[in-house]
Order: C-alpha cells, then sequence, then structure tokens
C-alpha cells in the first residue's frame, strides 16, 4: 500500500460514483460486510459520505483471517470515519465449511451474512451490504449466492464498478488501500477436499509471514495433500527465492511449521488458482 497523487476522474465514472452515494443514501442506514480490502473500504467511505453516523463497517474475525488484516481494517476504517464493529463467527464450527468442498466460500458467507443479520436485528432498516464489483459478475463465487439469498445489496456491482475503477476511486478518496493486493481468507489456500483445521491455517500464515518478511507483496502458500506446500510469488522473484541462501532457510522454517514438501511454482502467483481443478459442473452452480 501506498500513497499517490490521484488522477482526476473521467466524466464515467464520476457519474457511477454520484450513482453510488445516491443509492447508498437512499438506504436510510446499513451495515457493510467490511473484510479491510480495497472493493469493501470504497464501499464504507461511500457509506459514510452518503449516510455519516447511520452507516457502519462490521469486520468478520475468526482463525482463517490472516494476521495484521484486522489491525489494517481497523486503521483504514478509523481514518475514514466509520463506526467499526467487529463480530467474532466461527466457521469452523460448521461441518459443511471444514469439509472444503468448492462451495466452501458459500458456507463462509453464510456465517458472516447470518452474524450481520442478527447485528441489524436491533438496527431497523439497515440494509446490509457487500464490496462485490461489476467484475465479479460470471466468475466462480459461491459467496454471492449466499448474499442472494440474505438479500445483502451489491452497491459496487449496482452501480457498474468494475475493479479497476474501484481502486480508482479509493485513490482519489486517499484510501491507503488503493493498490493493496487481494488478501482472501485463509481457507482458500487449502486445495478443494483438504479440511480447514486450526493447525493447517496457522501453519499457511506462518509461512506466508516469513515470505512478506523478504518483502513480497504477492504471495500464497498453498497447501495439497500430503503437507505439500506450492509457493506462488510473482515471476519476477522465483529466481530470488530459489537462490540457496533463501531456499535453504525457506525449507527449514516451513518445515518446522509441518509442511513435509516445499516446492515453488514455477508459473508464478495466480489468483484462485486452485479453482482451476475444479470441474467445469462445479464452476456452473455459482457463477454470479
Amino acid at each position: 500500500m501506498s500513497e499517490s497523487v490521484a488522477k482526476p476522474l473521467d466524466e464515467a465514472l464520476l457519474a457511477k460514483r454520484e450513482k453510488l452515494l445516491a443509492m447508498i443514501g437512499s438506504y436510510g442506514r446499513c451495515a457493510v460486510a467490511y473484510s479491510g480490502g480495497v472493493d469493501s473500504a470504497v464501499v464504507c467511505q461511500a457509506a459514510f459520505l452518503a449516510l455519516g453516523d447511520e452507516a457502519v463497517a462490521v469486520t468478520a474475525n475468526s482463525e482463517s483471517l490472516a494476521s495484521g488484516e484486522l489491525e489494517a481494517a481497523q486503521e483504514v476504517a478509523r481514518r475514514i470515519g466509520i463506526r467499526h464493529v467487529v463480530l467474532q463467527t466461527n466457521e469452523l464450527a460448521n461441518p459443511l465449511y471444514v469439509r472444503n468442498a468448492p462451495d466452501r466460500c458459500y458456507h463462509c458467507k453464510t456465517v458472516l451474512y447470518q452474524e450481520l443479520e442478527a447485528f441489524v436485528t436491533d438496527w431497523p432498516g439497515a440494509v446490509m451490504v457487500n464490496g462485490a464489483n461489476a467484475d465479479d459478475q460470471g466468475d466462480y463465487r459461491p459467496g454471492m449466492t449466499a448474499a442472494t439469498e440474505r438479500k445483502v445489496r451489491s452497491p459496487l456491482l449496482e452501480s457498474g464498478i468494475t475493479k479497476q475503477e474501484v481502486r480508482q476511486l479509493a485513490e482519489a478518496w486517499n484510501l491507503s488501500v488503493w493498490d493493496k493486493p487481494a488478501s482472501p481468507c485463509l481457507s482458500s489456500r487449502l486445495a478443494y477436499g483438504e479440511e480447514v483445521t486450526p493447525e493447517r491455517l496457522r501453519a499457511i500464515d506462518l509461512a506466508e509471514q516469513k515470505l512478506r518478511g523478504l518483502g513480497l507483496l504477492q504471495v500464497r502458500v498453498r497447501y495439497h495433500r500430503g503437507d505439500l506446500a506450492r509457493i506462488e510469488v510473482p515471476a519476477e522473484a522465483i529466481a530470488r527465492l530459489a537462490d540457496p541462501s533463501v531456499r535453504d532457510s525457506l525449507v527449514s522454517e516451513l518445515r518446522s511449521l509441518g509442511f513435509k514438501y516445499v516446492t515453488l511454482d514455477l508459473a508464478g502467483f495466480a489468483s484462485g488458482s486452485l479453482n482451476a481443478m475444479l470441474p467445469v459442473e462445479s464452476l456452473s452452480l455459482y457463477r454470479a
């Protein structure tokens, strides 16, 4: 994340921004499912501008949240000025989540939105919203099904705002996360079919912390059967990790975390790469 001098927004995006603010303003009050990423941060900023104290950001904290993410989300919310509430969720109590089938995200979001529903029960008329954007349509998004079932609105998507435009708005609003890489939950690192356990989540989290300590921003440590770690980093960083002075230490540390095998993916970093393992019929079930 970095500071920047924002470029002026073009007329098309200015129009979308006004549509976004008017849409959220029409809710009267709203609760934003806020992960701390750029999408939900932009929704929080828009909600605060449109509704002020009638908007609240709600973050779910659980064992699947990577280290540092909650603190970073709290800081961004503080800078925006929006009220911020942290709810403890326990997805690991749900066997359907733990089994880690391709619909895992559906069960995760269902837990989140159930908690959000319970929260707004004491806040009559509040509309639940998330950070889905226009580029999330047509992708494999089980969580969007959960949002539809729970009547959660997606103001960015409904305003036609794309991921690139989300970042432009974030930069224009001087949000520090405007260039933050995507950071999905730790459970997304486990290959489908491998159970989600606290021990595996902790090992993944600590392994990724080690890699970030080397100055890498985009990293994934994918867990595969047999306690195998498949490391994904940008292609230009592969040679650095393969250097013996780095490789030997990295292998030693990941083995100490419980990984029996440590591999480096020569294809480089790819967001959502585990979805490539899914059969076509599974992908068709949860397209947004």
